[in-house]
């Protein structure tokens, strides 16, 4: 019974870091479009990420969840860095 409860506490902390994933997405395009003026810190987003991903799941299931967030995190970086970086070159040109 600890097991299963553990498990759909990890299963919940998969889905919200998933949809904070798609949040600072959203964020990102705002940011390369002018209009937030911040740039999006996704430092503790990736902290969290590491965390969850150090800890050992025997769950399969959970394992290929964690796996599938993690590669869309890596992914959705490398976009973001990139849309940041073309932002900030078009800012200091102007």
């Amino acid at each position: 019974m600890l097991i299963s409860k553990e498990n759909q506490a990890i299963r919940e902390k998969i889905s919200h870091l998933d949809e904070r994933i798609e949040e600072m997405h959203v964020a990102f395009q705002k940011y390369s479009q002018g209009i937030e003026p911040k740039k999006p810190d996704l430092r503790v987003l990736e902290r969290e990420l590491l965390i969850i991903s150090r800890r050992r799941i025997f769950d399969l299931e959970l394992s290929k969840q964690i796996d599938r967030v993690l590669f869309k995190f890596q992914n959705r970086k490398k976009i973001w860095l990139r849309w940041a970086d073309l932002y900030q070159r078009g800012a200091i040109r102007k």
